[in-house]
């Protein structure tokens, strides 16, 4: 697998993007330390206050003090908050794609070796979860959220509750499926209890497609994030996020086209990687898609 994964151009160029983001996010503080800047600091004087706000210089204000320019209106060191909003844009997309993971496998694979009775009543849960209006729930869930709790936390947790319905769907299709093998019904006839069949027998199956699956979660819920800040439920300021930044940068777009177009184009690329990551996964994971390309 490692070897086709190699082949993969799409694959490889999305996983040293995805990677070259996750080390962003992860070595933030260290990026800012490096630029001796922060992302709470006003710097009134790199703005033009005869202009409203506007960062003096050109393309945003870029300097050797600062890298990619300030904010506008605040004049806030823009890479600091860029680097610091990747770790709440990637870490709530990544919380919130394992919790989704967490549950909904548990659920699927709890309604498909569960009896008839079991897996009815599961299901009729996860039909629900996925009829529920996901963005107006999250709306009204995260403005009720008291403002001192972690928002970055209760964002990936509201995420992942609202979003687990695909997952264990898809979880439960393929333990259906598995069930009727021969080494399932070898298992459960030589006396394994369920949790052993289910974590010997039936999780080993499930890699392939859940895999794949949580690889096009992240992507989703980066957006879902990106979304939900842009509509000002998500995380509070000063706390930076890449959709936050692009919720405030719609004052500005034609004084500083640069306060647009910088967290626009990291959002793209994350987005992008990560998609192409996941179709790689799928073209090598399921033979079947490869002959059906060709």
């Amino acid at each position: 697998m490692i070897r086709a994964l190699l082949k993969e151009r799409g694959f490889m160029a999305g996983a040293v993007i995805a990677t070259i983001m996750l080390l962003v996010a992860i070595t933030a503080p260290l990026l800012a330390a490096l630029a001796g800047q922060d992302y709470t600091t006003y710097h009134d004087t790199l703005l033009d206050s005869a202009r409203g706000g506007v960062p003096i210089g050109a393309f945003g204000g870029i300097s050797g003090e600062h890298w990619l320019g300030v904010e506008p209106g605040t004049g806030r060191d823009l890479f600091a908050r860029l680097v610091y909003g990747a770790q709440v844009s990637v870490g709530v997309a990544v919380a919130a794609t394992f919790l989704e993971v967490l549950f909904g496998v548990t659920v699927g694979v709890a309604a498909g070796l569960g009896g008839r009775w079991a897996d009815a009543g599961l299901s009729r849960v996860i039909d629900l979860v996925l009829s529920v209006p996901a963005l107006v729930m999250a709306i009204s869930l995260l403005a009720i959220v008291p403002p001192d709790w972690p928002r970055p936390l209760i964002l990936a947790t509201v995420i992942a509750v609202l979003g687990w319905g695909g997952t264990a769907r898809i979880s439960r299709g393929e333990t259906l499926t598995l069930r009727t093998r021969d080494y399932v019904a070898a298992a459960q006839v030589a006396g394994a209890p369920w949790w052993r069949v289910a974590r010997r027998e039936i999780l080993p199956g499930l890699t392939a497609p859940i895999l794949t699956y949580a690889a096009l979660l992240l992507p989703t819920n980066m957006v879902a994030e990106a979304g939900l800040s842009f509509l000002g439920v998500g995380v509070r300021p000063p706390t930076p996020s890449w959709g936050q930044m692009l919720s405030s940068a719609t004052t500005w777009f034609r004084a500083d086209p640069t306060y647009v177009f910088l967290p626009g184009l990291l959002l793209f690329l994350t987005l992008l990687s990560f998609v192409l990551v996941a179709n790689g996964l799928r073209r090598v994971l399921d033979p079947r898609q490869r002959e059906v390309l060709r």
